[in-house]
């Protein structure tokens, strides 16, 4: 999916609002064509029709973030080519070994997790989500799954385990209604999920 086409959240809709809201009291906007605008916002579906609302505007470019204490980008605009190149779902295998994705990485819309006899690591404190709420299907079977978000991202179970499950620390108390979202779907059995929230990783200066 093209970042233009995804869907717009409240949250990119109040940024876009918040600049207008400057540009009009710095004389860049009259009052007519400040309402004309928030019009137009307020009709807008998707981070492609927001752009051209603020095109002429100094520090125009809307950036889709998760909130401002977690690390984990969902459009901003150093990510967006990043974003661009999403494939809908990225399949991960660990059988009787390991698998891990940490660092810089693309979290698609749906990531497949087959484990059997092994273990897969997903640190997601300096992901870039392709849309903002994605799905981890996981099929767990004899292994384990750990999991890694920043803080203020909103991880929902919807597991089934037998004679195993999913622990989640640290991740139930995120009420803000424009926080990513991080759907857990899939079996457990004879295995589990653990699923923690670290603060984001501190980046490094050059």
């Amino acid at each position: 999916m093209q970042p233009e086409h995804i869907r717009a959240s409240d949250a990119d809709r109040d940024q876009v609002a918040e600049r207008l809201r400057d540009a009009l009291a710095e004389g860049r906007l009259s009052p007519v064509e400040h309402e004309e605008r928030l019009d137009t916002l307020y009709r807008a579906k998707t981070i492609g029709e927001l752009g051209p609302i603020i095109s002429d505007l100094p520090g125009n470019t809307p950036a889709h973030r998760g909130g401002p204490d977690n690390g984990m980008e969902v459009l901003g605009s150093e990510a967006r080519d990043l974003a661009g190149q999403s494939k809908g779902s990225e399949n991960l295998v660990a059988v009787f070994g390991g698998c891990e994705r940490r660092g810089r990485w693309l979290v698609e819309p749906r990531t497949n997790v087959s484990v059997l006899c092994g273990g897969v690591e997903l640190d997601l404190r300096e992901a870039v989500l392709s849309q903002h709420e994605v799905t981890i299907q996981l099929a767990v079977i004899l292994g384990g799954v750990d999991i890694t978000v920043p803080h203020g991202v909103r991880v929902i179970n919807n597991t089934s385990a037998i004679l195993g499950g999913a622990d989640l620390h640290g991740t139930d108390q995120v009420t803000d209604p424009n926080a990513p979202v991080v759907h857990l779907t899939g079996t457990c059995m004879l295995g589990g999920v653990d699923v923690k929230a670290k603060k984001a990783k501190k980046k490094r200066k050059k």
